[in-house]
């Protein structure tokens, strides 16, 4: 009888840690400890990944002890969504949370991957960066700060630990830099086709591979400080790059220069059952990953069944699941400037759909012009003095484009009218559809408009209602708007009376992008448009009529509407950010507003720290364009 109690007693014990998720010592004394070292704004640009021009022997000899994954995305080619994705085991654009330095909620029951591995016994650490566009669900890290560390974990405990590492970082490409330091001459650099080849240019683009070297040293001392306390049979090791380097027209695109990163993985023979198939020591894989991927690796390598909801797919563990044919990048709000791309990689191609193409590609963006290469580059193509790849990145985009990466790393020929590439473009873009219409991609709604549909519950929430997000008509007119067809004017107008403010606003978009004919064919339904109860499509109707339209009411409605929605603290953030855009882009139209722009509040109480530069940097660039036009 005692003997019985014993046995029921210990399997109820062993059934009760399942249920929790919480293993018994023995198990947790059985699970990795899996060590995560990052590096920030720099690409496969490693010796390790065939690069004659870099000094990385740390990463190279890892590299030799591991697994080096060939072609790796981001997702978003800047740092918060790209982390946000990661945490979350969700692609950002379905959470709402795709803007740079957003702020948004998961649902109730959805949490951060490392609670997961916190309910099953880890020691989850993170030193030190968060930077998410999602609010915390509870508790996440045992700790996330400069001092955290895996050595706090208690005796025998498994740990999850992150270490970050800045030095690599956009910034740290402009500023100053040791001699000592100062190990890649610059005469010596590959210069991409996109950039011009002047002294300031070569200069960042040596000064990253030094910090890449620097960064190089900072890894090796981490990986030798866990190696050195005995660990390395116990503890499977990453390193990766947040996304591409912080040269201009790498960080912030979602081409593969602003997506591809290194991924380098050691999983050591102790936890040889844990390896994918074809893993080999110093080999490599051409299994296309990304960052949507990694918290449901990391859970399977923990014995952790991913969540149903996640979006990305384990590529190790005992729940791998089979390679997928694409990975997928996205492009939203960068700071201070709106744009909409989405984009496609398979093993050979890259494909492009810019959503926004009346758009330039290279939108003023403060932190982006502190680089000198973006300020030698934007001086050049003002004077003519730039070829026609060089000249791209400051004009404005063609709906769809499509690179051949195996032929084209640089991504400069557009083979998107090529008649040998339209398999591969209809193919692609069928992929794009149908992946916005998979995850439920928040991107076509105005940002405002995220958070006024979602009141009461979650931007996932409301993107998976149908009533709420009707994505399929609304990606319909989105796609037909910015393909930029003359033929489809009459359908964009009969849009401006839909009754959803999403269609108006595609349909206003739709014939802004058009220009001049189409939008004063439209004029009568545009007037009416801007006394309608969206705000995001008044503006759109009152940029195209003051824009395009020389009637002077039109023009004193539309410029009258435009600045005082551009009153942070009566219209709020985003209706702000938004007008303040518009008149950013009708240039000299918008001559007269100058000294209102000038008293305009620049901050409210409402602005989340996080995104309170935002509003007098559009005002002051502003106002600086309007006064060099005198």
């Amino acid at each position: 009888m005692i003997r019985r109690f014993v046995l029921w007693s210990i399997l109820a014990l062993g059934v009760g840690s399942i249920l929790l998720n919480r293993p018994t010592t023995a198990a947790a004394a059985e699970r990795p400890n899996i060590l995560w070292i990052t590096s920030e704004d720099n690409g496969p640009q490693l010796g390790c990944y065939g690069d004659e021009y870099a000094v990385t022997p740390n990463l190279d000899q890892f590299a030799s002890s591991g697994s080096r994954y060939l072609t790796c995305w981001s997702n978003a080619p800047v740092c918060a969504p790209a982390r946000t994705c990661i945490i979350s085991g969700l692609y950002p654009a379905s959470t709402g949370g795709q803007h740079m330095r957003s702020l948004t909620r998961l649902p109730d029951g959805f949490r951060m991957y490392p609670q997961h591995l916190r309910d099953a016994g880890y020691y989850c650490t993170n030193n030190s960066k968060e930077d998410y566009n999602l609010e915390k669900p509870g508790r996440v890290w045992d700790e996330s700060s400069k001092t955290a560390h895996w050595k706090n974990r208690q005796e025998g405990q498994p740990f999850f630990a992150i270490f970050n590492l800045t030095i690599s970082h956009e910034s740290r490409i402009r500023n100053a830099i040791d001699r000592k330091d100062r190990i890649h001459d610059p005469g010596k650099v590959r210069i991409p086709a996109y950039h011009p080849d002047t002294p300031e240019v070569r200069k960042d683009w040596a000064q990253y591979y030094d910090r890449l070297t620097m960064m190089d040293a900072q890894f090796g001392e981490r990986l030798r400080e866990m190696e050195d306390a005995g660990l390395a049979d116990d503890t499977i090791v990453f390193y990766y790059g947040d996304h591409g380097s912080g040269m201009p027209r790498s960080k912030r695109w979602p081409y593969d220069s602003g997506l591809h990163v290194p991924l380098l993985v050691r999983i050591p023979e102790k936890f040889a059952s844990l390896r994918p198939t074809g893993y080999e020591t110093g080999g490599t894989t051409d299994r296309l990953v990304a960052f949507i991927d990694m918290a449901p690796t990391l859970l399977s390598l923990a014995g952790i069944e991913p969540p149903a909801h996640y979006q990305g797919h384990a590529f190790a563990g005992p729940f791998i699941t089979e390679p997928q044919p694409y990975l997928y990048g996205f492009r939203d709000r960068m700071d201070e400037r709106y744009d909409l791309v989405r984009s496609v990689r398979d093993q050979r191609y890259v494909y492009v759909r810019n959503y926004n193409p009346h758009e330039i590609y290279g939108q003023y963006l403060d932190y982006m012009f502190r680089t000198p290469t973006t300020r030698v580059w934007k001086r050049l193509f003002d004077r003519g003095e730039l070829n026609e790849e060089q000249s791209r990145f400051w004009q404005t985009k063609p709906p769809e484009e499509l690179y051949d990466i195996t032929a084209d790393r640089d991504e400069v020929h557009n083979l998107a009218d090529r008649p040998e590439h339209q398999e591969a473009l209809t193919r692609l873009r069928q992929a794009n559809t149908d992946h916005l219409l998979r995850i439920r991609d928040l991107g076509f709604l105005p940002e405002g408009e995220i958070h006024s549909r979602s009141e009461g519950s979650t931007p996932y929430e409301m993107g998976h209602d149908p009533q709420q997000y009707p994505l399929e008509q609304i990606l319909a007119i989105a796609e037909t708007a910015s393909a930029l067809d003359p033929a489809a004017v009459p359908e964009l107008i009969a849009a401006l009376d839909d009754d959803d403010s999403a269609v108006r606003y595609w349909g206003a978009l739709g014939l802004l992008m058009r220009g001049e004919t189409a939008v004063m064919e439209a004029r009568d339904p545009l007037i009416d448009a801007m006394e309608g109860p969206s705000e995001y499509v008044r503006l759109v109707a009152a940029e195209a009529l003051a824009r395009y339209s020389d009637d002077r009411d039109d023009r004193t409605q539309s410029l009258s509407i435009l600045l005082g929605r551009a009153n942070v603290q009566k219209y709020g953030l985003y209706v702000s950010i938004a007008a303040l855009n518009a008149i950013d882009d009708l240039d000299g139209r918008a001559a007269i507003l100058k000294r209102q722009l000038k008293a305009l509040p620049t901050t409210s109480d409402t602005v989340p720290d996080r995104m309170k530069s935002y509003v007098p940097r559009l005002i002051e660039k502003t106002v600086s364009d309007l006064d060099a036009l005198e």
